[in-house]
């Protein structure tokens, strides 16, 4: 007999997240023998502890098809670090009432945590249950794959942001904004703000200055740079990672806050330096924070992303069949160009809670500039377009209606 299947959205969400969804979707109705029912739970592993389900026959065939092309999280997405005892056993008996046999999670680091939980709980109880983790980032630090799926779309996007902006400031520069200092996303590691190098063709094009956490911040040394780069082409433009660190390893810019897991809330970057540069150089600066805008712009996505997100979707259900368990779909590169790439499977136990930190050659010896190794990574995963359909000028996304099943346990409330 068939057993069913549960799918769940996690953590922030990325331009390409429901592709994966459609990519597990899909696979799963291919596999009639193994896979029963395939419900979606809603917000993540919120919805599953709180039986917010879905049926996915009960979703228009229309509606699954915009998945492949629809930003942010369908399904609705969370930030809740999964808590041994009453939560994991409620979990466990919501995969009993509906005969849940496999689970996959959608998500990136902490993600991974979650699911390695359930994975080993069940093992632990001796419970029939497959758990995979489907990964998606636009941070791209989860280990032992290429790219993480989303990364790809955002790079593209900062990288023609990156271009544009500077195209723009270059215009006004002779009487007006000499600086301009974009903050994207970026903890830990700075993968995206160092994708913004792609942007530049010339020494002479923008990001002049790229600022990572990687390489801690000298502000002596970066006014030295702003000067030099305006005196030399008129303008400078800066890119900087939310999570730069001065020489003693402190955040620049920690708001004191914290998310469920316990990460340091980040933002205020690009202000500081920008009140930086006016004070000790003088020159008029502008700022901007690319946050929600660079993961959720679909309509700028990676072909490549796409398809890659849409892969590790239906290879996470191919090794479930396959009879893997607790193991997420990494991508393997094969070659830079033309870009080749496959699909492996490795142990959620080399995912989770890790990170991969950006190799030091991808940067020039200064630390502020890409190498040619970082260009030759970074360049085939913002490839190809894969635009959404457009009616009347704007992007033809869809209204998300996704009725709930109905409950068949008794409340439960998520402390």
């Amino acid at each position: 007999m068939p057993r069913n299947a549960l799918y769940a959205q996690s953590g922030g969400v990325t331009p390409v997240i429901n592709a994966s969804a459609w990519g597990v979707i899909s696979a799963a109705r291919r596999h009639p023998a193994q896979i029963g029912t395939i419900y979606v739970a809603k917000d993540g592993i919120l919805g599953a502890l709180t039986e917010s389900l879905t049926d996915i026959r009960e979703i228009a065939e229309s509606q699954l098809a915009a998945l492949r092309h629809t930003p942010g999280g369908a399904f609705g997405s969370c930030r809740h670090k999964l808590k041994h005892g009453s939560e994991l056993k409620r979990l466990f008996e919501l995969f009993a009432a509906y005969d849940i046999g496999y689970f996959f999670y959608n998500g990136g680091g902490d993600s991974a945590d979650t699911c390695l939980k359930v994975a080993e709980y069940a093992q632990y109880q001796g419970i029939d249950l497959t758990a995979i983790h489907v990964p998606k980032t636009i941070d791209n630090d989860l280990p032992h794959t290429d790219t993480s799926p989303g990364f790809g779309s955002v790079a593209k996007y900062i990288a023609t942001t990156t271009r544009e902006c500077g195209l723009d400031l270059a215009s006004m520069s002779s009487s007006s904004t000499k600086v301009f200092i974009l903050e994207v996303m970026g903890r830990h590691t700075g993968w995206l703000a160092a994708a913004s190098g792609l942007a530049s063709r010339t020494p002479a094009e923008p990001p002049h200055l790229i600022l990572l956490p990687e390489v801690p911040f000298d502000p002596s040394r970066f006014l030295r740079a702003v000067r030099d780069t305006v005196q030399q082409h008129g303008y400078c433009v800066v890119v900087a990672a939310e999570g730069i660190r001065d020489t003693g390893g402190t955040r620049l810019a920690e708001t004191g806050n914290a998310d469920a897991f316990g990460h340091a809330q980040l933002g205020g970057v690009a202000p500081m330096l920008a009140n930086l540069v006016k004070a000790e150089l003088g020159h008029k600066c502008h700022w901007a924070v690319a946050d929600y805008m660079q993961r959720a712009a679909r309509h700028l996505a990676s072909a490549n992303d796409l398809e890659q997100a849409i892969a590790v979707g239906e290879a996470a259900v191919d090794f479930a069949i396959a009879g893997q368990r607790s193991v997420m779909p990494a991508i393997v590169r094969e070659a830079d160009q033309p870009y080749r790439w496959h699909i492996e499977a490795v142990s959620l136990k080399e995912v989770a809670n890790k990170e991969k930190a950006m190799p030091e050659s991808y940067l020039r010896d200064d630390g502020m500039h890409l190498s040619v190794m970082g260009k030759a990574y970074f360049a085939p995963l913002i490839l190809g377009e894969a635009p959404p359909p457009f009616d009347h000028g704007l992007p033809d996304y869809p209204v998300w209606h996704f009725p709930l099943v109905e409950r068949k346990l008794p409340p439960y409330e998520v402390l």
